[in-house]
Order: C-alpha cells, then structure tokens, then sequence
C-alpha cells in the first residue's frame, strides 16, 4: 500500500477561465517560485512584502512591453488552494492577451499545467482528500440544483467524514488484534469480539446505505433517459413537444412521420431526463427507412432508464395493452402507461381499461395532465425524495470501492463466527481499510491519480 505521493516543486500556470473571447480571463499560477515570477512583471509593488488574500491593481509588463492592466489576486503558502504560493490574474479576456500574458510568464521557466493538476496539488498537500477533489469535478459539471448540492456536499467532506469516521473505529480494532499478535504465545484477548462483531455490523449497515444512495446519486449527475414509445400517431411528438414546449418534433396525421429518434433535455425537480422521441413501433411495414427507425426504437427502449409507453385511449383495446404491459414486464423495463388523446372522446372515462392502476390519463395536445406526467416520472425515475441533505454516492469509483468494502466486511463477520486466529482477521481487516482508504486517498498510486485527474479540465 502507498500513502500520498510526493509533490511537484515546480511551478504551473493556467489559463482558469474558458477558452474565447469574454469581458475578463484569469490566469492561475501555482508553485514556489509563483510570487517571484510574477513579482519581475509587476512593477508597481514589490508581492513578496504584502499579506496573503490581498488584491492589488497595476501593469503587468514583460520587460518593457506592457502586457495589460490587471488585478492580482495574492494567496501566499499554505493558504491557498493549492497549498503553494497562489497569483490569479485577471486580465481583460482578449485572447491575444491571455496568450501573450501565458508566454511571458513560460519565458520565466514555469510550465503548463496540467488537467486538474492545482486540483492534484491540493490534494497532495493535504488541502483537500481524494473524494473531496473528485467532488471539485462534479461541482464543475454540475447543471441542476440537486447535482450542485450533492457536489458542494462531498466537496466540503461530507462523504469523507462518513468513511473517516468508519476508518477510525476499524483501525482501532485492527491495532488491538495485530497487538495480540505480538503476545500470540500468551493466549491473550486485547480486542474484545462482541464489539468488533457489533461495530463490523455497523460498519456493514452503512456501507449498504451508501451502496443503495448511488442510485439517487447516479439520477442526480448523470440524469434519466426516458424512451417514449408507441405505436405510429400515438402522439409521441406531440408530447415531446408538450413537454418541452417547443415545437422541437415534426407533428402530421401520416403514420410514420417521425423515422428516427429525437432526443431533447428537460429538467423537472432539479433532475435532468433525456427525453427520446421514437418511431411509431408497428409489426409489418414495407417502408425502408421506418423499418430502421422501428429497430432504434426498440433498441432505445431496452437502454432507457424509463420507458413511457404511450397509447391512443381511442384505438387501444384492454387485451391488447395487457399484452403490452406483460412485455415490459418481462424484459424488467421502468416504465409508465400513459394514455393520450383523451380531449377526442367527451364521454371519455378511465373505466375503459382496469386491468391496470397504473395509467396515467393525458391530452398531450391540449396540455392537460402534464404536471402528473411529471410528478410520476421524476417518483419512477428517483423511487422517493431527493435528500441532498444526506451523504450521497454519486462517484462510480467510489461505488465499485463500496462494494468491495462490503464483501470485505463480510469476509470479517465470517472470520468471527468462526473463530479464525487473530493473524487471519487482521488480514481481513487491512482489506477493509484498504479500500475505505483507497477512496479517499489514504491508499492511492501515482497511476491512479493520474487517470483520475486527468479528467478534469485544464486550470482547475
């Protein structure tokens, strides 16, 4: 097992804001030699000798040539971001200028940084653990209120402070059994085994809630896709449009109008659904290009998170929606009957279909119903509440960990109700810690943080 890494003693910069034009860019420099560097193009006041979390306005200048008027953001080691010595510049957001201001400053023998490398550097000076820097990239990529909340959650250690506080516990057993090793030919008892017994079931309840909140957490950043499915002139498009109202799909009377499959985003609670207008799904048609557009139909059916199964009140029988129910059924699809055209009859009534309480009633041209719609997708899609509030998994890496974790604590409950020597459960418990310490960084390589930075974007 290997702890941190040691860190760069070079110096980086960074472009911190998008690549284009804008009304400011900031440049972020980080390392050693950051106030140095930028002390020798800044000639109005000497940053050595100012306090840290200060802000200072003047030319920058590259010898004689005056680069811009910037403000100069000073963060002085250890309390900054990074740990190191810290300069944001913000410029004017010519891009010519950010350039020429990056050059200059490379000329001085600092390097680019790399992705998610001030990220890294944070991490690797103990400013922030692996979890917590991994919930950086999701604050970053964030785009609703639930996938914000998660992130900032995580980011100020809320996930880390579930795991520390169950690494503590179990290295505190760990160390009282690996001391019975040390008087092994004694016969002695330091970790009492009720106990251990009693806190690995703790330890193994948590982890399951952990494990079961991915599914939320997995909504929450990723959102849901949601197929709409049905025969040709159910009103597909119709509702697509509806619901993101717009006129995104073509909408015609001609069976078959739509011949591949639209997707659109919609945001509903704070949770993003995809949403997949399909091809009318008929049995035989003769038409080329429809046969195709049926086939992705039918295959974006079985990929999506929720399939809305919609049917004309007017044209479907019972038997029939029965038969397609079972089908869903079967292949072990989410998904919600959802009857359309209901404005067309005046003496519609539910009564018509009862061999399911779960239809859900619309008229997607005349917007009627809609909101339930909704509701009923967001309760399938999430299976209860978001509660943000609570530790949320969202972070595949941190689940597949979580699993092992799991099947290791297992493998601990297993040793105790044996009764297996000490020197063989503390092999079982060094695996535990092993992977509670390989999400947060305790146990890590430099491989692994490699790839797992690597995804960030470049100045963070």
């Amino acid at each position: 097992m290997l702890g941190k890494l040691s860190v760069w003693d070079d110096t980086i910069v960074a472009l911190a804001t998008p690549q284009g034009v804008g009304a400011i860019g900031v440049i972020r420099i980080s390392g050693e030699k950051a106030i140095e560097v930028i002390n020798d193009m800044f000639p109005s006041k000497n940053l050595e000798e100012l306090a840290s979390h200060t802000l200072h306005v003047g030319l920058l200048k590259n010898g004689n040539e005056v680069l811009d008027e910037v403000v100069l953001a000073l963060f002085k080691s250890p309390k900054s971001y990074t740990g190191e010595n810290v300069i944001e510049i913000s410029c004017h957001g010519s891009p010519f200028i950010q350039e020429k201001i990056i050059q200059s400053i490379l000329l001085r023998g600092v390097r680019m940084a790399k992705a998610g490398e001030f990220t890294q550097r944070a991490f690797l000076k103990g400013k922030l653990d692996l979890a917590q820097a991994e919930a950086v990239a999701d604050l970053i990529a964030s785009n609703t209120e639930a996938s914000k909340n998660a992130a900032l959650k995580n980011m100020r250690g809320g996930f880390s402070n579930s795991l520390h506080q169950l690494r503590e516990q179990l290295i505190r057993f760990s160390a009282m059994i690996e001391l019975e090793l040390d008087f092994s030919q004694e016969d002695v008892e330091f970790a009492d085994r009720i106990k251990l017994y009693e806190l690995i079931n703790t330890l193994h309840l948590n982890t399951e809630q952990l494990l079961q909140s991915f599914a939320l957490g997995n909504v929450i950043k990723n959102g849901v896709q949601v197929a709409i499915i049905g025969k040709p002139n159910a009103g597909k498009s119709t509702l697509l449009n509806t619901l993101l109202n717009e006129n995104r799909a073509i909408v015609s009377a001609i069976a078959g109008t739509t011949r591949d499959t639209i997707e659109e985003l919609l945001n509903i609670d704070g949770v993003v659904f995809r949403l997949i207008d399909t091809a009318g799904i008929r049995q035989h048609t003769k038409d080329t290009i429809e046969s195709i557009g049926v086939e992705r139909s039918l295959e974006k059916m079985h990929q999506a998170d929720v399939v809305i199964y919609l049917f004309d009140v007017n044209e479907m029988n019972e038997d029939e929606l029965k038969t397609r129910e079972d089908e869903l059924k079967q292949h072990n699809i989410t998904y919600l009957l959802v009857g359309n055209k209901r404005d067309l009859d005046k003496n519609f009534s539910t009564g018509k279909f009862t061999s399911s309480n779960n239809i859900l009633f619309i008229s997607a041209k005349e917007h009627s119903f809609i909101e339930e719609l909704k509701k009923s997708l967001v309760r399938v899609a999430i299976k209860g509440d978001i509660n943000t509030e609570s530790t949320v998994v969202t972070n595949t890496r941190h689940y597949e960990a979580l699993q092992k974790l799991n099947n290791a604590l297992k493998d601990v409950q297993k040793g105790l109700d044996d009764n297996i020597p000490g020197d063989l459960l503390a092999l079982d418990i060094r695996q535990c810690l092993y992977y509670l310490g390989s999400i947060t960084g305790e146990v890590t390589n430099e491989d692994q943080l490699d790839y797992i930075f690597s995804k960030f974007c470049i100045g963070k």
